[in-house]
């Protein structure tokens, strides 16, 4: 459970290796049915190396190569979902790997969302998988036996084609191959045509210009990094002088070219976010050319960065006018720490506003989240009494002018502290700023939950849904969403019936990251929501043994608050439209003046 609102979205790298594409026949028919192909290696929709042996003890696997924009792939993938849930219990793997040149993971993740497919979606960045299986054209597949022997290499069936449909197939080619391998006989026609996208293997393409560090590279790692590629955040090095960008120039060209740094987990189809963080094309051939070229460091008089001020404040909310500490707390080398649970020294004595909240760990490294809360002595928590929360990637609660937070009068505060290990003994004290409200207050931020606490997810199950609805009782201006899941957390998606008929999806983050989640912001003012719009919530959990956070595939799995447990908490944060609270408020405490 940890929102944040806010303007301020840590960024993360940015160099390069951006693939271009060549068009040629990309098979290789020196690959025999009958061969043994050896292991497969991809990355899975988390930025991993994995290869076919994370798959174990099945009778036969069936690969499709796919494409985000090839119309026949899009037309053949209810089938595919049809046949793999008919064949998974029979032991039967179905991966589908994506060969597209300029197709994301970000995208590739998207497209199995966007059908309801709920076997693995993978990426061959090197065009490997395709040498490897002697493929040509997106979509063949590919049948391979418990013993990795290419048994079948062709068509789904010959239903659709680029030209053109047919009714209905008249002939399974895919289907009649998986059964004669599942019931140990010769396949009867081994290999098919594909009449599909051709495959264009990836490219490197020469260097355009002469780039050097001082004068193109040192800026965009200004624009896009060091606002947490820095000393004492939580990314694990800096970025700000040449020695250290050079030092790093490979994981930086890896991670760019995949598209896991900058760090951003929407697809691109949701719409419009404030605080989305990327490299346009231009950013990232300079980044290329600068690598490719041999990093030349440049006329260093023309270096736009200098080192950052240590004295510089970490309240990014700005100096806080009230700030309540949190005991210090030491904290073991290794293990599982459960949660702490904490009660800050400070009771708010009158209703008080706020428009900064910031929780500030003095060990960033040993703290994976903190939420708080506050709550009315004698009375039970409510989800409703929700402030703000800090994890990697989010920010604090930084609000508009005119907008303000209320903390009721009597209110104590609870945080709610996940530590966890660095591989030494670690301490860690969390303080909390406050920045109280400047001049006329008229909209209170609120926000709804949607959340599900009941569900139950059974054992090796790769995609479970969870979802829950609220309906808006009157006219509301948004301000963003959040999404929190644990650690088989695999997707969330938000979605806006509108009293209209109409539907609008406002969210989809295909591929869930736990460690570092971030709130997706709206244009102040821009996204409107009517009364009796009802906000539909729809997360997948990946309980299968595939998925390599999962901390016990065999397990039932419930809600609760332990990482071993799971969560289904979507926020949407917004403002009554029609409120007008019309507060002057007194800087010096927060209070309504005359109240």
């Amino acid at each position: 459970m940890k929102p944040m609102r806010p303007p301020i979205l840590i960024s993360s790298l940015v160099l390069v290796a951006v693939l271009f594409s060549h068009s040629a026949e990309a098979g290789n028919q020196q690959v025999k049915i009958g061969d043994r192909i050896a292991n497969l290696n991809f990355k899975d929709i988390h930025y991993l190396p994995r290869s076919l042996d994370d798959f174990q003890k099945k009778k036969a696997f069936v690969l499709i190569f796919t494409t985000a924009t090839c119309p026949v792939v899009q037309r053949y993938l209810p089938e595919l979902r049809r046949l793999e849930k008919e064949y998974r219990a029979k032991g039967v793997q179905f991966v589908a790997i994506d060969v597209g040149a300029d197709d994301s993971i970000l995208a590739v993740a998207a497209q199995a969302v966007r059908h309801d497919m709920e076997f693995p979606f993978v990426k061959d960045f090197t065009g490997d998988g395709v040498r490897a299986l002697g493929v040509e054209r997106t979509p063949a597949v590919v049948v391979l036996d418990e013993q990795r022997r290419l048994r079948y290499r062709g068509r789904i069936d010959n239903q659709y084609r680029l030209g053109g449909t047919r009714a209905a197939a008249t002939r399974h080619d895919l289907q009649e191959a998986i059964d004669a391998v599942l019931a140990g006989r010769e396949v009867a026609v081994k290999e098919t045509p594909v009449d599909g996208c051709l495959i264009s293997l990836p490219e490197s393409r020469s260097p355009k210009r002469n780039v050097t560090f001082a004068e193109h590279i040192a800026p965009l790692l200004r624009k896009h990094c060091q606002e947490c590629h820095r000393p004492g955040t939580a990314a694990p090095f800096s970025l700000i002088t040449y020695n250290q960008v050079a030092a790093k120039a490979s994981t930086i060209a890896e991670v760019v070219a995949e598209g896991r740094m900058p760090p951003w987990y929407a697809s691109h189809d949701s719409g419009h976010f404030i605080n989305q963080r990327g490299l346009s094309p231009d950013e990232s051939d300079l980044l290329q050319d600068w690598i490719r070229t041999g990093m030349p460091e440049g006329d260093v008089k023309k270096f736009p960065i200098a080192q950052p001020d240590p004295k510089q404040s970490k309240w990014l909310i700005g100096e806080p006018d009230l700030i309540v500490p949190a005991p210090k707390h030491d904290l073991p080398a290794s293990g599982e720490i459960e949660y702490k649970y904490v009660i800050l020294p400070y009771l708010f004595l009158s209703d008080t506003w706020m428009q900064g909240i910031q929780i500030l760990p003095d060990n960033p490294r040993a703290l994976h989240h903190c939420n708080m809360a506050y709550f009315i002595p004698g009375e039970g928590f409510k989800q409703s009494n929700f402030i703000t929360g800090t994890v990697p990637g989010g920010s604090p609660m930084i609000l508009d002018h005119g907008v303000g937070f209320k903390i009721p009068r009597g209110a104590g505060l609870v945080l709610q502290i996940h530590y966890v290990t660095t591989g030494k003994e670690e301490k860690c004290q969390i303080r909390v700023g406050f920045k109280y409200a400047r001049g006329l207050i008229q909209k209170q931020i609120r926000h709804k939950v949607l959340v599900d606490n009941k569900f139950t997810i059974p054992p090796g199950a790769p995609a479970y849904p969870v979802k829950d609805t609220k309906v808006f009782d009157s006219d509301v201006t948004g301000i963003g969403l959040f999404v929190h899941m644990h650690l088989r957390g695999k997707d969330m998606t938000f979605r806006a019936h509108y009293p209209d008929g109409t539907t609008e999806t406002l969210l989809l983050v295909p591929n869930y990251n736990f460690d570092w989640q971030m709130p997706y912001v709206w244009d102040p003012g821009k996204k409107q929501f009517p009364k009796g719009t009802r906000l539909e919530c729809v997360a997948h959990y990946d309980n299968s043994s595939f998925n390599p956070y999962n901390p016990d595939p065999t397990a039932t799995v419930r809600d609760g608050p332990q990482t071993r447990h799971e969560m289904m908490n979507g926020y949407v944060f917004y403002t009554e439209t029609a409120e007008q609270l019309n507060l002057n408020i007194d800087p010096r405490t927060g209070h309504a003046r005359g109240k």
